[in-house]
């Protein structure tokens, strides 16, 4: 049954417009989308044939390897993720957070078990960080060491130019991708016809090549070659790298377009490239240690090394943008601690930039360009996160596939064993690659899953403690009711993490300076696991009397909350506060470590470091500075 939003997909695709709208949203998506996935033919051969684990070239292997190829692509881009997963959407977005948060909103599993969904779903977000640091140096590295290729003079050279790409791909980024998005396309488009070109060129010269669609010829490869078979695997999945992209970029363009770009232009370019790559290393096996620069012709190489570094360039910039986005999640969702998000567009939500995690992948990537020193040694650390975020998403599809549609048991469990096989295949091949650099995005990928878990149980220490120390709402109102205090005219907003109790920055002002504002608001954002929320539905009052109310906002991981909408929500719902006059009272909280809980000391004290360093509420919240009081007070966890 086709979701709400693939309907909608759909309708707004139809009519006498809905071709020119289509192909506009498509053309968008191959800059944003399609740029990872489309950049593999410039190493994922190579490494098959050419690498640390690579194959003697014979016509058996590269008819064995081009097979496997054939039908990575197929069972894994064009069968699970854009047939199956992509239905998995969480109210039209897409993702592996967006995934986790739709099984914890509908799942009715034990408390240990949605941790455990919850756990593996961030540890597969976490992941995705590491592939942000190395898909830009592997993929630049590979276009400008065309430049070798050309004249070997200019060797010395590649590891300067591509360093210098790259800090001014990201020195760019708070600009946003605005003004370059519409060149995205466009350029995009024209290497994928031109590399579908040239591989097309070979395929005329050498049309048996075509047989390697045969499944044969893969089970004939891993059988013939045992364990460097099954290694090979490991560069094979090179070619599959960007399926996740497909999916996490759903929202942005909806799964009509993706599909239909996929499967009318970029399947048959990317093939036709792989395969006329096949066709040249038969007539030519000395061009292993480059078949992508071998299809190229003398004249057209300079050329061709400027579009494939703008391509890299595009793709590289897609993964980026892609890291933006699930910080921001991450922080709305409570993973992370608040820090600042901007944003670069008034028309379009999901441009934005994260000026910490833009500085660390630059520092990453460049480091990592300049340690590994060529785009072969990086293919090496290359894929082992990607292949286990993929087997974390195919899990977690089982549970959204037999808990929230309620497919059929036995169908479910031989659809998702077939994929689960297949990714648990290629995982284990990117992992013999552990000591050749595969380490490293495993041990980011550790790094933010700590910090995350870190935060989240942070966070629930903290708000019990505080809990413990104040009074519910309802306790409140009563004893406003027996002791009056001395009231004051204006208007104060108190934020608060738990709606149902006071604020102890209220209970403090109460306590020491004796007054309370005669209108007095209780303010509460509340994150919610969809993507958005409708204005309609964004803001909930409730007055208990004598000047008191509460606001709940509800914002969804997709949005950036701001007490200015929330003040104009407010009055359209008679809540008459005035945003220039009010008093903005927030906690800030010191930590301080002792209590004893599962959360270990050291976990505590970085928690302590997290919450020190932490955005402020009044940046984040978009409050006037110049009218927010902060009360500070100590908690032990």
């Amino acid at each position: 049954m086709a979701s709400r939003s693939e309907h909608a997909d759909l309708s707004d695709l139809s009519g006498d417009s809905g071709f020119k709208k289509i192909a506009t949203i498509s053309l968008a998506a191959l800059g944003v989308v399609f740029g990872d996935i489309g950049t593999s033919p410039l190493y994922a051969i190579r490494e098959c044939f050419h690498g640390d684990y690579s194959i003697p070239v014979s016509q058996q292997n590269v008819l064995g390897v081009l097979s496997l190829i054939f039908w990575a692509l197929v069972l894994i881009v064009s069968l699970k993720y854009l047939t199956f997963i992509m239905k998995a959407d969480n109210e039209g977005e897409g993702g592996i957070l967006a995934l986790t948060a739709l099984i914890v909103a509908h799942s009715k599993k034990n408390r240990h078990e949605r941790w455990f969904l919850v756990g593996i779903g961030l540890f597969g977000a976490s992941l995705l960080y590491g592939d942000g640091m190395i898909t830009p140096a592997i993929s630049v590295l590979s276009a400008v060491e065309g430049l070798q290729i050309i004249a070997p003079a200019f060797k010395d050279l590649v590891i300067p130019i591509t360093v210098i790409i790259l800090t001014g791909l990201f020195l760019y980024q708070h600009n946003g991708t605005a003004r370059v998005g519409a060149l995205f396309g466009p350029v995009i488009l024209l290497w994928f016809a031109v590399i579908g070109v040239l591989g097309l060129v070979e395929i005329v010269r050498y049309p048996e090549i075509l047989r390697a669609v045969l499944p044969w010829y893969g089970f004939s490869f891993l059988l013939n070659n045992h364990l460097q078979g099954f290694m090979v695997l490991g560069a094979v999945f090179l070619s599959v790298t960007g399926a996740e992209a497909l999916y996490a970029d759903m929202g942005h363009f909806g799964r009509t377009p993706i599909r239909i770009t996929w499967i009318l232009f970029v399947l048959p370019a990317l093939l036709l490239n792989y395969f006329g790559q096949g066709a040249l290393l038969l007539f030519a096996p000395q061009e292993s240690h480059h078949p992508f620069y071998g299809l190229v012709p003398s004249w057209a190489m300079i050329p061709m090394v400027i579009l494939a570094t703008s391509a890299t360039i595009i793709a590289s910039q897609a993964l980026i943008t892609g890291v933006f986005s699930l910080t921001q999640q991450a922080i709305q969702l409570g993973y992370l601690p608040r820090i600042t998000v901007k944003h670069t567009s008034a028309g379009h939500r999901g441009q934005i930039y994260v000026p910490g995690a833009n500085w660390a992948l630059m520092y990453a990537t460049i480091g990592l360009v300049i340690g590994f020193g060529s785009s072969s040694r990086l293919a090496a650390a290359y894929g082992v996160a990607v292949t286990a975020t993929m087997l974390i998403s195919t899990v977690l599809f089982y549970y959204v596939a037999r808990d929230i549609w309620r497919w059929n048991k036995l169908a479910t469990n031989l659809l998702v064993s077939f994929f689960f096989i297949i990714d648990l295949a290629f995982f284990g091949a990117s992992a013999t690659k552990l000591f050749h650099g595969a380490w490293f995005p495993l041990v980011i990928g550790l790094v933010l899953f700590t910090l995350m878990l870190t935060w989240k149980q942070g966070r629930s220490l903290l708000l019990q403690q505080v809990k413990d120390r104040t009074l519910t709402v309802e306790e409140f109102v009563q004893s406003l009711a027996l002791q009056q205090p001395q009231r004051v005219t204006g208007q104060a907003v108190y934020l608060t993490a738990n709606p149902d109790v006071i604020p102890i920055a209220l209970l403090h002002n109460l306590r020491h300076n004796k007054i309370l504002h005669s209108e007095v608001a209780l303010f509460h954002f509340s994150l919610e696991r969809v993507p958005r929320v409708p204005n309609s539905k964004k803001v909930e009052i409730k007055k208990y009397g004598d000047g008191l109310c509460r606001v709940v906002a509800r914002y969804g991981f997709m949005e950036y909350p701001s007490i200015r909408q929330v003040f104009s929500l407010a009055q359209e719902k008679g809540l008459h506060f005035r945003l220039e006059t009010t008093s903005f009272f927030l906690s800030r909280e010191k930590i301080v470590t002792g209590l004893k809980s599962k959360m270990g000391l050291w976990r505590k004290k970085l928690f302590a470091l997290m919450v020190r360093n932490a955005l402020s509420a009044t940046s984040y919240y978009d409050m006037p500075s110049g009218q927010v009081i902060e009360i500070g007070m100590q908690v032990q966890i």
